[in-house]
């Protein structure tokens, strides 16, 4: 494997710190990258080699017209889960794209969200190996309930910068 990339050095230089300091600073880091996952709220909970798991509070400015989260903002927590753990991964000599978002909404939210995405070993050797590419990341999203109201696929690929 390759070095480590910018993106885990940052965090884990985050990660030294109690969690309730970390957890603010991870998700400070990631919203000066991706503003509109700030706008709607989106908070880290973990951010490592594992994984990443972010959760959505149910508020006002994320929620659809029957005030349960809208679609829109599920959509967004399972793209800002997957590309944060492929950016993991990610040589620094390669550039992130998401491909396609494959989102079919089975039942309404409700509550809060939870998403858990991952970059399996097999994937991270691809990550590290090939000039360019692309992977499909992993994801489970939740409600408050542990309901799953969407299945999605995230599938990011790669170019050399």
């Amino acid at each position: 494997m390759s070095a480590q990339s910018s993106v885990a050095r940052r965090v884990q230089s985050l990660q030294r710190w109690p969690d309730w300091l970390a957890k603010p600073l991870m998700t400070l880091a990631f919203t000066r990258m991706v503003p509109f996952a700030g706008t709607a709220g989106v908070r880290f909970e973990q951010w490592d080699g594992d994984g990443v798991c972010l959760t959505l509070a149910n508020k006002r400015k994320v929620q659809n017209h029957i005030k349960s989260p809208h679609a829109a903002a599920m959509a967004l927590l399972a793209e800002s889960a997957s590309g944060a753990a492929f950016a993991w991964h990610l040589p620094n000599d390669k550039l992130p794209l998401i491909k396609r978002m494959d989102i079919r909404y089975v039942r309404r939210a409700t509550g809060g969200l939870k998403v858990r995405a991952w970059v399996t070993p097999e994937q991270q050797t691809q990550l590290q190996s090939e000039e360019r590419g692309s992977i499909k990341v992993a994801i489970e999203l939740t409600d408050s309930l542990g309901e799953v109201p969407i299945e999605a696929e995230m599938e990011w690929a790669w170019v050399t910068r």
